[in-house]
């Protein structure tokens, strides 16, 4: 009986000490409210607004990372590569899968995770992958015709 109450008492501690640490997390950087979603269609409007009576400031493509940062009749409210919010159709995008873009001007896609490897693409900012696998510094990308690719962490935003 006493093991089973000092059992409990061990729980209730290590409990409030995580749920101290997910508080303080946010506060020190660590975790981003934000949630990351991806768009699933070949194309995508985002608006100044949540709605279409809203200005397009934007068009993206087929697997688009955002960050989700608000919800509004349906409408998500979304930070993009670049930092700027704006709002897209929630149906448009998924959390099924993990994205990433581009974020350099320019970009060598290789055979193999490593500057060893061949380069057998070139990407450009703004263009969007869906994430397949991680490997260390290098990620495994897929486009949307199904060509893979290894690309440097350092040059892609993922969601």
């Amino acid at each position: 009986m006493a093991a089973h109450i000092l059992g409990k008492y061990i729980m209730r501690k290590s409990t409030q000490k995580i749920l101290g640490l997910l508080f303080l997390l946010p506060i020190m950087g660590g975790i981003s409210n934000a949630l990351g979603v991806c768009v699933n269609n070949s194309h995508a409007n985002l608006r100044s607004g949540p709605g279409t009576s809203y200005e397009k400031v934007w068009t993206v493509y087929k697997y688009m990372p955002l960050k989700d940062i608000e919800e509004k009749n349906g409408w998500l409210r979304v930070k993009d590569v670049d930092g700027y919010s704006s709002w897209i159709l929630g149906s448009l995008v998924t959390t099924k899968y993990h994205c990433a873009v581009i974020k350099s001007p320019k970009a060598n896609l290789r055979e193999g995770p490593g500057t060893e490897y061949a380069q057998t693409g070139r990407g450009e900012k703004y263009h969007s992958f869906k994430v397949v696998k991680e490997k260390e510094d290098w990620v495994y990308i897929e486009d949307e015709y199904r060509h893979r690719y290894w690309v440097a962490r350092e040059l892609i935003w993922t969601d």
